[in-house]
């Protein structure tokens, strides 16, 4: 069978374009791939031909059929709706100069909005509630110290769950000062420094572990039980597993800690601790700062802090005694 225009088309897209011109990370394309693998299943669901099909019935009514489809019959929140829909639009905007004959076709579908989310509020953990979960694993068994070090490294890098376990040994600086490089969004490598205390625990464990010798600059930086890469599902286990024992210690424990919140309370406490939202920035690894002003909005402290500082200095003597006046409290008990 000879293929379709819209089979060469997404596959040059997604084995071609997207790697190599644009030099996403292979992450990136198992979302797009993933997305287009959905909207075959949806196509297959209304008995169009997987086989069959072209480009000019990839259009903006198919795609809101899919969008709702999604969301009645796979229950997708607005998070993945909106992601869908990126994936989509990203591939018809590359299809506006592939294929100019299709033009007010993919601006339609380029046309259909995202839709708009409440914010969730940004999840921390306290400076008591933090040390109360690193205090969680044994370091008398090497899965505790292997445990407290990823826990540890988490917190002090802002790393993504990913990008932690994407670490390998040749990321690691330990001479003076202490480096890790880390890769994250986009193949972007920013390089972020390891405080003391996080730094002589890594050494530590590679040097229990071999680490350091020559040859291991390639192997993961965290392995599990089978001496494989740590996935992120693997460190997610971990991180709930250590909270689920602080949270039988103590209340202070919020009620849902993943990864991602360890990197939220590395952004909080740089914050409250005074230090500029540009260094914070770039040790995150955002593009755009206005991504780290989330952290500026959430911490309710600094507002209160900012606040008195811009509230005048009243004193209560100098006020008047309005329970003293006779004639505004009898107007009042008369409302």
């Amino acid at each position: 069978m000879k293929p379709t225009d819209f089979a060469k088309a997404l596959s040059h897209y997604l084995s071609v374009y997207l790697p190599g011109q644009r030099n996403v990370s292979p992450n990136t394309i198992k979302s797009y791939r993933d997305t287009f693998k959905l909207l075959l299943m949806y196509c297959k669901d209304r008995r169009l031909s997987i086989e069959c099909l072209c480009l000019q019935q990839i259009d903006a009514p198919l795609i809101v059929g899919f969008l709702s489809w999604i969301e009645q019959n796979r229950k997708s929140g607005i998070a993945t709706y909106n992601q869908r829909l990126a994936c989509i639009h990203s591939f018809c905007r590359y299809m506006q100069i592939e294929d100019p004959v299709g033009l007010l076709s993919y601006q339609k579908i380029l046309a259909i909005p995202m839709k708009k989310g409440q914010k969730p509020a940004v999840n921390y953990l306290t400076t008591d509630a933090l040390k109360l979960i690193l205090a969680q694993p044994d370091i008398s068994k090497v899965r505790g110290r292997r445990d407290l070090t990823m826990l540890s490294m988490l917190y002090d890098t802002g790393a993504r769950v990913q990008e932690l376990a994407d670490l390998k040994v040749r990321d690691v600086r330990l001479d003076h000062p202490p480096v890790l490089t880390i890769t994250g969004k986009g193949r972007k490598t920013r390089q972020v420094p390891l405080m003391s205390n996080t730094a002589s625990l890594l050494r530590q464990y590679m040097v229990e572990n071999y680490l350091l010798q020559n040859g291991m600059q390639d192997r993961p930086l965290f392995v599990n039980r089978q001496r494989g890469k740590l996935t992120p599902e693997g460190i997610t286990f971990i991180v709930k597993k250590y909270t689920s024992c602080a949270k039988t210690a103590s209340s202070i424990i919020p009620d849902k800690v993943t990864p991602h919140v360890f990197r939220h309370t590395k952004a909080m406490h740089l914050l409250q601790a005074g230090v500029n939202l540009i260094y914070i920035r770039d040790l995150l690894g955002h593009v755009d700062i206005s991504t780290t002003e989330i952290y500026a909005r959430a911490d309710t402290e600094l507002k209160r802090k900012a606040l008195e500082k811009a509230y005048p200095d009243l004193s209560a003597i100098d006020l008047p005694q309005w329970n003293r006046d006779e004639g505004l409290l009898a107007w009042l008990s008369s409302l």
